[in-house]
């Protein structure tokens, strides 16, 4: 078998480098062709390419490939590589530079893998689609806010789901036919406020917020958990990567993590994919798609007693995925609003601008605005034509947010400055 060449784009972050190290591990499997990063860990990602001895390396800051090169030197002479010994990788610089090594010359099984974070990963997923790449996308920001731009050139198959929830939807979709499909579940660890009521919510603190239970994750992802929009986040992409209305789209809470997610089918058995909490597994996975890569995280230890407890979701303590549904069936651009409108009420809960309940009131009255001020602004709720009528709409969307979080003064500041 032939490996597979793969670029990776977002190298070094979490996604990154856990990917990086099941290709590690599997030399004989894939090869990496390109890395991109945004530029932030120059000597991490010129180690990662002459570790890899990549073709070429994309830094969104043009501003640090002197500094990249400096740092293939510096790596080189780390390593103790003689003058010679080491092709430079060509270096691609610039905010599009992760979008050109996405379309980069493959070989015929060749699959891009995204694991930027942000709006910023969309245009690189279109190019990679355009070009007729198999796409392993953990960019969820690609379906989310520009789900219309992706269904418009994405072939059937071409995404591979990385995300723990939809790459387990996947593994179970295979256990029948679309037709015997009655509704997707997704799980989720319900957070360090599970089981607490909504009048209990007002009053925690960052530090309480950002205890996660089970993962280890950045602040946003950690906040995004404990309000459960991480959770709503999945939901619109679950009906974007799978088809099924916003009415057979489930949401449990399992707080033991071991349940990624759930496939109910018509003739009332449901199918469930069952792993230890390590996203090197789905991330092989979408390597590797439609293979399974042997042993690429540890299996459950089935012969030790245990036990899993599933519970509803109480929509009035946790009512950003009721408010998604609400989002993801209106359409247009409000996804994007409310994906863009929640990163900068986060931010503003972990500055103290916002109460901890205020993050999701505030997404709402975002929401609620777009939809009034669609007339007077245009396009809020028309479905985008580009990637550039995405980004408008999250800049109007970030100056609302800011607006009502910090004041119209912020909110002002905050427009100009995107």
């Amino acid at each position: 078998m032939s490996s597979r060449e793969v670029i990776l784009l977002g190298s070094t972050g979490s996604i990154g480098t856990q990917a990086l190290d099941v290709i590690r591990r599997n030399r004989d499997r894939f090869r990496v062709v390109g890395l991109a990063g945004g530029g932030g860990q120059v000597e991490l990602l010129a180690a990662q390419a002459l570790e890899f001895e990549v073709e070429a390396v994309a830094v969104a800051r043009a501003s640090t490939a002197q500094d990249l090169q400096l740092a293939f030197y510096t790596e080189a002479q780390r390593r103790g590589w003689s003058e010679g010994r080491f092709a430079l990788p060509k270096i691609l610089a610039g905010p599009d530079a992760a979008t050109e090594l996405a379309s980069w010359r493959l070989g015929e099984n060749g699959l891009v893998l995204n694991g930027i974070t942000g709006s910023i990963g969309l245009a690189p997923t279109l190019a990679a689609l355009t070009a007729g790449r198999t796409l392993a996308l953990a960019n969820k920001e690609s379906l989310v806010a520009g789900g219309p731009l992706v269904r418009a050139v994405a072939k059937p198959g071409q995404i591979v789901p990385v995300d723990s929830e939809h790459s387990a939807l996947a593994q179970c979709l295979r256990g029948g036919a679309p037709s015997e499909v009655r509704r997707l579940v997704l799980t989720a660890s319900g957070g360090p406020f599970r089981g607490r009521k909504r009048s209990e919510l007002a009053g925690v603190t960052v530090d309480d917020a950002l205890a996660h239970p089970t993962w280890q994750m950045g602040p946003v992802v950690t906040i995004n958990s404990a309000t459960m929009v991480n959770k709503s986040l999945e939901v619109i992409e679950a009906h974007e990567l799978f088809g099924l209305p916003y009415d057979r789209l489930d949401v449990v809470v399992h707080p033991q993590s071991l349940v990624h997610s759930m496939v109910e089918f018509v003739d009332g058995s449901t199918l469930a994919q069952v792993s230890p909490p390590d996203m090197r597994l789905p991330i092989a996975l979408g390597l590797a798609w439609p293979d399974r890569v042997p042993e690429a995280a540890a299996a459950v230890d089935w012969t030790r007693a245990a036990t899993w407890t599933f519970e509803p979701l109480d929509d009035d303590a946790f009512p950003a995925v009721n408010l998604a549904r609400e989002v993801g069936q209106a359409g247009g651009c409000l996804p994007a609003i409310y994906n863009a409108a929640n990163e900068e009420c986060v931010a503003a809960f972990l500055a103290g601008a916002l109460p901890f309940t205020g993050i999701v009131d505030t997404v709402r009255s975002v929401v609620e605005s777009a939809e009034k001020a669609d007339s007077r602004v245009g396009g809020l709720l028309d479905e985008p034509g580009s990637v550039e009528d995405v980004l408008s709409a999250e800049r109007w969307a970030r100056a609302e947010a800011n607006s009502r979080a910090f004041g119209s003064d912020a909110g002002q500041a905050a427009e100009g400055s995107r």
